[in-house]
């Protein structure tokens, strides 16, 4: 879940970030440069380590106020294999134990809320399973969405475009504002499935329309970072990833009424999203690579006919 304010960053410094990069160049931090020398082998790593050097190396360090914390398990535990996924779900916690690892990174709340607090779900079954499955088999689960969200430019966002092959479209090598030329909606729609292995898109809009400026918000950043963006880019259509039905949705309907060429794709949040996981693995595997290191992904929640 992209929530811009988890890490102190407004709506209003969103807005002003993508504005700022349409007049200059995107300020680009280094990836965890210049930190390919620590390797280390499976049995001198914890799961401390691994977080303090995945920390280390974001710009900014450790933040005070996260909901990248533990959701199960202890700093302490010695690493004997490590998953990443976008969803710590009950079948991707059995996964993790029949490979023999014991310790998830995951994108996503692993207790169906965004800070993760478990007060109002104590003595529910669902809650109470999964929590028992993770503690009889020692399974830590730690949550990394701030701290890769907190990156310039986003690795998430990145991630999504190369799967576009729009990583050559960014307007003035801004991740968020796509130049898009001879395509319309529908064949944008088209792409977007087919690069992204989707087997639907909901969209608002004419398929015939021309695209030529797609403004893309991956994860749930909200109708109103979504209306303000539209507002002050113009954009032809907008591609993020989750929406409340009655706000951007409706927002973007009375646009078009009103003469607007705007239209709209939702790609679902888990897809506009996924690319974290991976980008987390490649990570995992350059720092230690004697490590037992998988991603398992969470797949789509929901199916469609």
């Amino acid at each position: 879940m992209k929530d811009y304010s988890a890490f102190k960053n407004t709506r209003r410094n969103f807005l002003s970030n993508i504005a700022m990069a349409t007049a200059a160049q995107v300020v680009v931090s280094p990836l965890f440069a210049n930190n390919t020398d620590k390797i280390y082998s499976a049995t001198e790593i914890t799961v401390g380590q691994v977080i303090d050097q995945f920390i280390s190396e974001v710009p900014g360090g450790k933040l005070e106020k996260t909901v990248d914390t533990l959701k199960s398990g202890s700093l302490d535990m010695k690493v004997t294999g490590m998953v990443t996924t976008m969803f710590a779900t009950v079948e991707v916690i059995k996964k993790t134990i029949a490979l023999g690892a014991n310790f998830i990174i995951a994108h996503e709340p692993t207790f169906y809320s965004h800070t993760d607090s478990t007060e109002w779900l104590e003595k529910d079954p669902t809650y109470e399973y999964k929590k028992t499955l993770l503690k009889e088999n020692n399974i830590t689960v730690w949550r990394c969405h701030d701290y890769i969200h907190k990156m310039s430019p986003d690795p998430v966002t990145m991630g999504v475009l190369k799967q576009m092959n729009w990583e050559d479209k960014m307007i003035n090598k801004n991740p968020n504002l796509i130049q898009l030329t001879n395509q319309n909606l529908k064949e944008v729609i088209f792409s977007l499935k087919s690069k992204m292995s989707l087997d639907e898109l909901r969209y608002i809009g004419n398929l015939t329309q021309p695209i030529n400026k797609a403004l893309f918000i991956p994860g749930a950043a909200g109708s109103q970072t979504h209306i303000a963006a539209i507002k002050m880019f113009k954009p032809d259509l907008l591609v993020c990833g989750e929406v409340e039905e009655w706000t951007t949705v409706e927002y973007v309907r009375d646009s078009r009424s009103k003469g607007d060429a705007i239209s709209l794709i939702l790609l679902g949040h888990i897809a506009s999203e996924a690319p974290s996981a991976t980008f987390i693995l490649n990570w995992a595997k350059e720092r230690y690579p004697n490590l037992l290191v998988k991603h398992i992904p969470a797949g789509n929640s929901l199916s469609f006919l």
